[in-house]
């Protein structure tokens, strides 16, 4: 089959390449994949992994033979998962407990935003409990991550605050946000639940905002700068608040049930989805160029011809 490997020949770091077909395991479906979006922490691993590593999460296909062990779904059904590795390829291996059918009204590309940015969304709020009522603060809200984080947690009870550029502003607010604003100073706070994606000068702010009690999710560092941390950051006024880290891949089982939530809302109308750019998997170059860039607002959608 072909796949997509790194290559420090390519200008691009990856490039077509024949691999081995995948052996899956008595829990794993074989997928053929039709779509796989672009994460922006996969940019990091073409610069790190080893010459001949196949990249990719996201996951959007047809199961082509079910889990051996009856787990699954059935050959023939339309699926997208979340893997660790090797979604840049016409076929996977995937544990059945990773995957979830698509509703018949969601389309590959929609549903190939959803697995890492989704359940990074879902997975996230669930540190802040119930939060009916409760202050949201939402930094690098105009990504795939924070754009779900607004919906979710606007459906969820809870009363947005989202930090993004002023152009956003209109959209964020459609999508749940009761303010927006350009950056974490101008935010008023206190807030029961923070998600930080930003690092730097951005979390010592969400600190100093943070309510007594109240939980910082960091889930990613996009300036790449380190925050000093020390404990009269929180007293007087932060008592009790904690940090959290966040990796998808250490937040437990049931992905494929989160994903499957998410799918249901996206067919109920009640979560929007944005693929900003869709090409050929040969053209990934035009892809990855666009996500360093910053030059899209949603996702980049891989096709895959099978």
């Amino acid at each position: 089959m072909l796949a997509l490997v790194t290559s420090p020949d390519s200008a691009s770091g990856v490039k077509l390449a024949e691999f081995e077909e995948p052996q899956p395991l008595a829990n794993e479906a074989l997928v053929s994949v039709h779509a796989t979006s672009l994460n922006r922490g996969e940019l990091r691993l073409l610069a790190i992994r080893p010459n001949g590593f196949i990249p990719g999460q996201d996951v959007v296909g047809i199961v082509d033979r079910a889990a051996p062990d009856g787990s699954g779904p059935a050959a023939g059904t339309r699926v997208a998962a979340l893997v660790d590795q090797s979604g840049w390829a016409e076929r996977v291996a995937v544990s059945t407990d990773r995957l979830a059918a698509l509703p018949d009204n969601v389309s590959f590309a929609a549903a190939a935003t959803l697995p890492v940015a989704g359940t990074t969304a879902l997975r996230t709020l669930r540190h802040g409990g119930d939060l009916t009522g409760q202050q949201v603060l939402i930094t690098g809200a105009s990504g795939a991550v924070g754009r779900f984080q607004i919906q979710i947690a606007h459906q969820q009870g809870g009363r947005v605050t989202a930090i993004a550029a002023s152009r956003h502003g209109e959209d964020l607010r459609r999508l749940g946000a009761e303010q927006v604003v350009e950056s974490i100073e101008l935010a008023k706070g206190p807030f029961s639940l923070i998600t930080e994606s930003v690092g730097g000068e951005s979390l010592a702010h969400a600190i100093e905002r943070v309510a007594p009690g109240g939980t910082i999710v960091m889930f990613g560092s996009s300036s790449g700068e380190l925050t000093p941390v020390g404990f009269r950051q929180f007293v007087p006024g932060h008592e009790g608040a904690r940090l959290q880290t966040f990796a998808y891949y250490t937040s437990g089982s049931g992905i494929g049930a989160d994903i499957a939530s998410l799918l249901a809302l996206v067919a109920a109308g009640r979560l929007e989805t944005r693929v900003a750019l869709t090409v050929p998997w040969t053209d990934i170059a035009q892809a990855l160029d666009a996500l360093r860039q910053r030059s899209i607002s949603g996702k980049a959608v891989l096709t895959i011809a099978g």
